[in-house]
């Protein structure tokens, strides 16, 4: 593959300049060429209100265009930092304190982004819309500084820094170069078949790797269109795809679930949609719920395998003619991807250990955290390699698609017996009653942690715990039987929507 387009910068400037790039519910869209000249005055505001390279942004904005045209505007000529809007006050002092960050970019100066900000002393830039503006326009109310050239980035500049989510340790800072970035967003493309043709319909948040590589940058680098939802509704989502048209969308299995139990409602709408492919990542996506998308839209449904420090891609399942394994994350799909066992790193079917990659797209380590980059980066071979541990375990098949089989962290040990949260999620998943299903370790005082699980059942369809309990004994050793199944309405779901399983024992109080 050519390297020509290694920063954000080039991938948009060696589009087709009358192509729409962006576009949005109720706005003008804008083309490739209205969005490079944006980019580079957008950057010239900043450099010359004194931003320099090296300097983090922080973007505080709604889900949409302008979060979209923020990211692609400070990260060619800065570091972009984007942060979840639904901080709290002291949330964002944290970050923007961590960050270091020498400006704010939000929608409101009286809002608890911009307070925060203020108490630390860090500048802050209103980004001004207009209702006459193509969606993605938007203005700064920054004081010019000495007057500085902006500088074309280079590909190991750093373009994007995200906090780790922090679950289990203190959230940790990630640095995506330019060529991190691209590459990734070049092997999304690639994987997908991307063209100038497709249409995305995005609706994952812009704060996070799947939404600003997985949807946005792999669009741009494919010289298609991106479509900026504000945000997830699933009460609008059809509406959004009649609007768009889209050739596909990226989400979580969550709101794919969400999804699906509205297409009943919206058959006018799906018998128009003419989706290519639906994608899925960031969480595993259950077989059941797979089959349930692919019959709602009668198209492929492609679950991949990302994460923060690979710049979002690491494994896809192929397009259409290409087999998608329910179950599989894929086939690798950028990075080399191993399995990390005690003697090296193997490549062999069917054998358990740490998934481990190594790539152009993945970072060069955590910033200003040695001991992070000690315990996850590791040299192997006589060659020294060197591998990032992605805390995942799983195995490859004799295809050599990888399956995941759960974070390491979430293994639970029964005793001295290891079981994988994913197989009884799954088990559970096969219930006529069963909508979601997360199982979670809990404290026990002989056995050390046992099993227990939280499930949200159909609308009107019930059930008991006892009866998904004797459901589970007869597809699963007794050992991996949950002890306790809690059935709630609503699982707890992080900013990106995925089912929260580390800490859901102490957030339900067991």
């Amino acid at each position: 593959m050519s390297r020509q387009f290694n920063t954000i910068g080039r991938v948009l400037s060696n589009r087709s300049p009358n192509a729409i790039a962006v576009s949005a519910p109720g706005r003008a869209p804008m083309s490739y060429s209205a969005l490079s000249d944006f980019v580079a005055k957008t950057g010239g505001t900043l450099v010359e209100a004194g931003i320099e390279r090296a300097d983090k942004v922080g973007i505080v904005l709604p889900n949409g265009a302008e979060a979209a045209s923020a990211f692609l505007a400070v990260a060619n000529c800065a570091v972009a930092a984007p942060l979840n809007p639904a901080y709290k006050q002291d949330e964002f002092a944290f970050y923007l304190r961590d960050l270091d960050a020498r400006l704010l970019i939000c929608a409101d100066m009286d809002g608890p982004a911009a307070k925060a900000a203020r108490a630390l002393d860090i500048e802050v830039s209103i980004a001004e819309t207009r209702p006459d503006q193509p969606a993605g326009a938007f203005s700064l109310d920054l004081a010019p500084g000495l007057p500085s050239p902006l500088s074309s980035a280079r590909p190991d500049d750093i373009a994007l820094v995200l906090h780790t989510s922090g679950t289990t340790s203190r959230p940790k800072l990630v640095p995506l170069s330019h060529n991190n970035v691209t590459a990734s967003a070049r092997n999304v493309a690639f994987s997908l078949q991307l063209s100038p043709d497709d249409i995305c319909l995005n609706v994952m948040p812009l704060f996070h790797i799947h939404g600003l590589i997985g949807a946005l940058l792999s669009s741009l680098r494919a010289g298609g269109s991106i479509y900026c939802a504000p945000g997830f509704n699933a009460l609008k989502m059809f509406a959004w795809l009649n609007e768009a048209k889209p050739s596909w969308y990226s989400a979580v299995p969550t709101m794919h679930q969400a999804i699906v139990a509205r297409a009943e409602r919206n058959q006018d709408i799906l018998k128009t949609t003419k989706l290519r492919f639906v994608r899925s990542s960031s969480s595993a996506l259950p077989p059941q719920v797979m089959a349930d998308i692919k019959t709602t839209f009668r198209c492929p449904v492609v679950e991949a395998y990302g994460m923060t420090e690979a710049a979002h891609q690491m494994t896809s399942n192929p397009i259409a003619p290409g087999q998608q394994k329910p179950g599989s994350v894929g086939l690798a799909a950028g990075p080399r991807i191993g399995i990390l066992v005690s003697d090296g790193v193997t490549f062999a079917p069917d054998v358990l250990g740490e998934i481990v990659i190594m790539g152009e797209n993945v970072t060069e380590g955590y910033e200003a955290n040695d001991k992070a980059n000690a315990e996850n980066f590791v040299l192997i071979g006589s060659g020294k390699e060197r591998w990032f541990r992605t805390g995942d375990q799983g195995r490859f098949d004799n295809d050599g698609y990888l399956f995941v089989t759960g974070r390491l962290k979430e293994i639970i040990n029964r005793g001295g017996e290891k079981i994988s949260p994913r197989e009884v999620d799954e088990v559970l998943m096969d219930h006529r009653a069963v909508e979601q299903a997360v199982t979670f370790g809990v404290g026990h005082k002989q056995l050390g942690e046992d099993v227990a699980a939280a499930v949200v059942l159909k609308e009107n369809i019930s059930a008991e715990p006892k009866d998904l309990r004797a459901f589970a004994a007869k597809r699963l050793a007794a050992f991996k039987v949950p002890r306790q199944i809690l059935i709630l309405k609503e699982i707890p779901k992080g900013p990106t929507g995925k089912l929260q399983r580390i800490g859901l024992a102490e957030k339900l109080g067991l």
